[in-house]
């Protein structure tokens, strides 16, 4: 029996061998390496593609949703010039933050999420911006298309987990900050731009 045109031999790098999908930067596929039951910081090693420990929270702040990152993305010059007060992309692939009605309480999985807005972030200098995104086809969020149609108080919470995420017990000065909180419209300039430092530092 022949292998199916769709079936990989080896397991794609969740980074590179995953496509961002055909509807972006509408709808887009999402890498989630961190739910909210999470309290170890996980992320996906970038040379072997395997989710790995990055750090334990040295907080007792979870992430209020799920959090990951857009396969197929890289933050470079083009995401840096949408974020006038950073002096660099950081080299990452583009965050994005999933809201779903259902919990879903294990990492290293696969969706598709509308973009709706972002958050505006910069760490250590460096773009550092949020994509925030509801779960595609959910029951409670999936007709959401923009930021200010969700509930003030969830990007309070998102807001406040990333300005004291890095942060150790005792610290007054976040590592991370906030200058700003954008709608669908900028998202998706940001995850084009995305795609955009994507193809040129890595090749189409």
């Amino acid at each position: 029996m022949p292998f199916p045109k769709t079936f990989y031999r080896w397991r794609p790098h969740p980074w590179h061998g995953i496509e961002i999908g055909s509807e972006a930067p509408d709808i887009v596929n999402a890498y989630i390496e961190i739910t909210p039951f999470d309290t170890v910081k996980y992320e996906v090693d970038k040379y072997t593609g395997y989710m790995k420990v990055d750090r334990p929270q040295r907080s007792s702040s979870h992430p209020p949703v799920l959090y990951g990152f857009v396969p197929r993305t890289y933050c470079g010059v083009n995401v840096n010039s949408l974020n006038p007060t950073a002096k660099k992309g950081d080299g990452d692939p583009l965050d994005i933050c999933v809201i779903s009605e259902r919990p879903i309480s294990r990492g290293e999985v696969m969706l598709q999420a509308r973009v709706v807005g972002g958050i505006q972030g910069i760490d250590h200098s460096e773009a550092d911006d949020k994509i925030i995104a509801v779960l595609k086809n959910d029951n409670i969020w999936g007709n959401i298309h923009e930021i200010s149609e969700l509930p003030p108080v969830l990007i309070e919470r998102l807001k406040h987990y990333f300005l004291t995420y890095k942060m150790i017990p005792g610290e007054t000065e976040p590592k991370f900050v906030i200058s700003d909180v954008y709608g669908a419209e900028h998202a998706k300039k940001v995850i084009l731009a995305s795609m955009k430092d994507y193809e040129e530092y890595f090749g189409g």
